[in-house]
């Protein structure tokens, strides 16, 4: 029997008395607290007050969370309401798995640009401030898939394969034993996106969305082979994976605001307040 360098949990559930406790769910929870935490750190180095931001996150982690389960149903629609689909009620089981981060982003902007008018606070800043802690949350809660043994790539002997257990193998892929770790992959990718991000934004004093920007250029760069890699039933667009071609226009829409960003509107805001800060504060 071939065993991968990373062998599979073989639980995701800990159960204390009548609670379950889901490991998927707490990566999550991980993630968002530690982005929350990064976040606060960049919003008042720029001139930001502290506790704006866990202000904002109560409208901006409650919408990001619906819109990346939005997102993973919308996409994946026949899962749950196909002929042979799981049902409505199983489309609320978030912690089973399934949250697509363009949901979560497009979701988490809606909620924080709410907040920002509600607290008088500049979006782009804010997104510029929150670039890195995403990219690390994103490491975090890739793990939840680890437990889970869900979203790996094709089978592979590499010796950091990842071993799944049979019963969550696709079918047509029974007879394989060992993986790619794409959880593993992207996790560390994100890390490193979150390291250029902050180097960048340092080293050129990055502003008006643009750190944001270039967090998500990075990160639909790693995406894109992620999920070439993948093996698990994804609504398909002329054959390829629908989240190839978001990665692609996402990834260029990133890109080209990157770019005609920094050459009409070159260095930082000098507030990240929507009105003097005097004003805001009174």
């Amino acid at each position: 029997m071939t065993f991968g360098f990373i062998p599979s949990p073989g639980w995701s559930v800990w159960q204390l008395g009548p609670l379950a406790i889901h490991a998927y769910a707490l990566c999550i929870l991980a993630g968002i607290f530690v982005a929350i935490w990064i976040t606060e750190r960049r919003w008042v180095a720029r001139g930001g007050v502290k506790g704006q931001i866990a202000d904002v996150a109560l409208w901006a982690v409650p919408a990001g969370i619906v819109g990346a389960r939005l997102y993973h149903v919308m996409t994946d629609w026949t899962t749950y309401f196909g002929s042979d689909g799981l049902g409505f009620l199983a489309a609320l089981k978030i912690w089973q798995g399934g949250l697509g981060i363009w949901g979560g982003v497009a979701g988490g902007a809606l909620g924080a640009w709410y907040a920002c008018r509600r607290y008088g606070l500049l979006l782009p800043p804010l997104g510029d401030a929150l670039a890195p802690g995403l990219a690390v949350a994103q490491a975090i809660g890739r793990w939840g898939n680890w437990f889970n043994q869900e979203l790996f790539g094709e089978p592979t002997t590499v010796p950091w394969a990842l071993q799944i257990d049979p019963q969550y193998r696709p079918d047509g892929f029974e007879q394989y034993e060992t993986f790619h770790p794409t959880f593993l992959y992207e996790s560390l990718w994100c890390l490193g996106v979150a390291a250029v991000v902050v180097w960048a934004d340092r080293r050129f004093q990055m502003g008006h969305g643009r750190v944001f920007a270039l967090y998500v250029a990075l990160y639909t760069l790693g995406r894109f082979f992620w999920e070439i890699l993948r093996i698990d039933d994804a609504t398909l667009i002329f054959g390829v994976r629908v989240n190839v071609f978001t990665s692609v226009l996402v990834g260029g829409g990133a890109l080209i605001y990157l770019i005609v960003s920094s050459r009409l509107r070159p260095g930082r805001e000098q507030s990240v307040f929507r009105e003097s800060r005097e004003s805001v504060e009174a």
